[in-house]
């Protein structure tokens, strides 16, 4: 029994197997309902097929459909080479390229056949035939076979095929170790890494659809040919696909573009692209968001400045910016005659200004200006900076993605012993503020990626001091969706991101703290300590909206539209029935303007349930309906959005009412 391998299992149990051995085969040997259910196993932690041959002693933990989250990735994969084998079946001479998941389900790019000597690509229209396709290949059950292939056979097989983007591709992959391909049934292969399900027939027919068609440069690059991209949403069964098309439809009904033109709060158009518009009821609730953020920042004693538009490219190269960012940055050359107070100009590439895509470096200049003792830190300071960066134009999305922005933006310099405490802080004001707009969330903590820099101590120390901030504040627990995310910090620092979740499940990563010990050297920032020597401050990055923008476009979405009073850009009409009531519903308007309120009169000769169609379509929270008996008794009926009672109260009574919900939240 010598030559067997020890296979250990999640519970400690341990199984021998010959070699030659599979996953599959240990799946067999529990039972026959854990090999009907098993679709993939990790070994020693690596995701892999179920046929994949042990190669020596290792644990391993079968994968079944109740790890979703693997099973989800792995049937979405399949979907793609499944969507890859139909399209060809249905158009020959279609070149395939790439296809991955995505995370509500996958695409692939295609180049289109060329019939008649022009491209012929896809549209919406084909979808519904290539659907059907798909589902024939599910049906046949096909298996999915892994082979390893030479760099050789794989270029010499693309080129006989015709597929010169694949061969393109694979000149690419490295030539001294095997590169595999799957093939689906004995007919169809593509060159993937894998892991894959079984069988084709381990994906239900029914948990996908395709939803749409569009462009896309191979490689993403412009310069590049131009392929059709076509998306499906996946899933592991019906059920599943169905809650997620009812999400999908009803986020177009809570799209924030629809919504913005309905409410009338702001638009886009080309003259400015990827800029916002902002209308008089959209600029309402942007200046009581910027009033929130205002009061919540001054209670928690930061100072508020103003920085710059423009700065120097010497300012972003130093930063290091101006390397990394250049691409995103709008630049401009620098024509502006030297004076002596601003110092020499340099001639050559240097003689560049750039609109600013953050606040950061500007910030340190501030921080800069006089002599710091250890005494004045921690220093807080917040602005609400403009920034700009040149996204490209097919990523621009209503205001969720944009150009031009305004960050709650704000940088503590800190000594090394404060970073706890102040990190503490900023989380139970994020955790204030995202409870006043009703929204859950979770805490992550991305940690340090493969490629950085700095030493593995000092990333031990400040992902530990972050850690246990958290800890202090009481937040990282699974009610807050606690979590820790190896890799996914910058290269420079680990971060905490805060995820919300909207109404409708859906999460949108929003604030962010981070600890940044480089930029301070970088721009050598200093204060004298206690012992009246130089040392450098740590600088402590923060958000909580985000960017005013993007916060608005997610708001308008989480609550349809139907915002909570104090954010309402008109947050009562008062609306006659009768043109008798008139002078009564201008005393009214008066007085609730006295009162705080922003109301505005309706007093059209139209009838009244078209007068209430109206300001519900535009979100108004309260129609103060009056008519010649409300006039004479001083009274009104109010109806909230959304119910269909309305009810009777005294004018002053109305007045208090609306005056409370009328009010930002508390912010202690």
């Amino acid at each position: 029994m010598s030559d067997m391998f020890k296979i250990t299992l999640p519970d400690g149990s341990v199984r021998e197997m010959a070699p030659g051995s599979t996953p599959a085969d240990v799946a067999a040997s529990i039972g026959p309902g854990l090999a009907k259910a098993a679709i993939a196993a990790r070994i020693d932690g690596e995701l892999v097929d179920l046929t994949r041959t042990f190669t020596g002693d290792c644990a391993l933990a079968l994968v079944t459909n109740k790890d979703e989250a693997e099973a989800l990735d792995l049937a979405r994969h399949d979907f793609a080479h499944v969507l890859a084998e139909a399209v060809q079946a249905l158009f020959p001479g279609t070149q395939i390229t790439f296809g991955p998941s995505t995370d509500d389900g996958f695409y692939y790019d295609f180049a289109p056949a060329v019939i008649d000597g022009k491209p012929r690509p896809f549209t919406d229209d084909d979808l519904p035939v290539i659907e059907a396709e798909m589902r024939k290949i599910i049906a046949a059950n096909k298996p999915l076979r892994r082979e390893e292939w030479s760099r050789e056979q794989l270029i010499s097989r693309w080129k006989q095929q015709g597929e010169s983007f694949k061969a393109e591709w694979a000149a690419e992959l490295p030539g001294d170790e095997p590169l595999t391909v799957y093939w689906s049934g004995d007919d169809w292969l593509d060159m993937c890494r894998g892991p894959h399900l079984p069988s084709t027939g381990k994906l239900d027919a029914a948990a996908f659809k395709l939803t749409r068609v569009s462009g896309a440069y191979w490689r993403g690059d412009q310069k590049n040919a131009m392929l059709s991209r076509i998306y499906g949403t996946g899933w592991l069964n019906k059920k599943q696909l169905d809650a997620h098309m009812t999400r999908l439809e009803e986020a177009a009904k809570r799209d924030h573009r629809k919504l913005g033109a309905e409410m009338d709060l702001f638009h886009l158009q080309h003259e400015a692209h990827g800029s916002v518009f902002w209308h008089p009821n959209g600029y309402t609730i942007y200046r009581q968001l910027e009033d929130y953020m205002r009061r919540a920042v001054q209670a928690a004693d930061c100072k508020e400045v103003k920085t710059p538009q423009i700065m120097d490219a010497r300012q972003w190269e130093q930063s290091g910016h101006w390397g990394k960012y250049r691409e995103n940055m709008f630049v401009i050359p620098d024509e502006t005659p030297n004076t002596e107070d601003e110092g020499p100009v340099i001639s050559g590439e240097a003689d560049w200004m750039a609109l600013k895509p953050m606040n950061c470096p500007a910030h340190i200049l501030i921080f800069k200006q006089g002599i710091k003792s250890y005494r004045d830190l921690p220093l807080r300071i917040v602005e609400n900076g403009c920034c700009h960066r040149n996204e490209p134009h097919g990523a621009l999305h209503g205001l969720m993605r944009v150009r031009q922005f305004t960050q709650d933006d704000g940088h503590i310099f800190c000594r090394e012993d404060q970073i706890v405490d102040e990190v503490k802080a900023f989380c139970e004001m994020a955790d204030r503020v995202y409870k006043h707009f009703g929204f859950t969330y979770a805490i992550k903590l991305a940690l340090r990626p493969d490629n950085r820099i700095g030493s593995d101590e000092l990333w031990d120390k400040a992902e530990a001091e972050l850690r246990d901030a958290v800890v202090r504040a009481g937040l990282a627990t699974p009610e807050y969706g606690w979590e820790e995310m190896p890799g996914e910090g910058a290269f420079y620092a680990p971060k905490l991101e805060w995820h919300l979740t909207d109404a409708i499940g859906r999460t949108w990563q929003v604030g962010t703290i981070q600890s940044d010990r480089m930029l301070p050297e970088r721009l050598d920032a200093s204060y004298v300590g206690e012992d009246g020597n130089k040392h450098r401050p740590v600088m402590l990055h923060r958000a909580i909206f985000g960017s005013y923008e993007r916060f608005i476009g997610i708001l308008i979405e989480h609550f349809a539209g139907r915002l909570p009073t104090w954010l309402a850009p008109c947050q009562a009409v008062v609306a006659t029935i009768v043109s008798d009531a008139d002078d009564y519903a201008h005393e009214a308007v008066a007085q609730l303007r006295a009162a705080g309120i922003r109301v505005e009169s309706d007093l059209r000769n139209e009838k009244i349930n078209y007068k209430v169609r109206e300001h519900s379509l535009a979100k108004v929270p309260y129609l103060l309906v009056v008519g010649k008996r409300e006039a004479e008794e001083g009274t009104v009926a109010v109806r909230t959005l959304g119910e269909q009672q309305q009810k009777f109260m005294p004018l002053s009574e109305a007045i208090e009412m609306l005056k409370g919900e009328a009010t930002a939240p508390d912010l202690r």
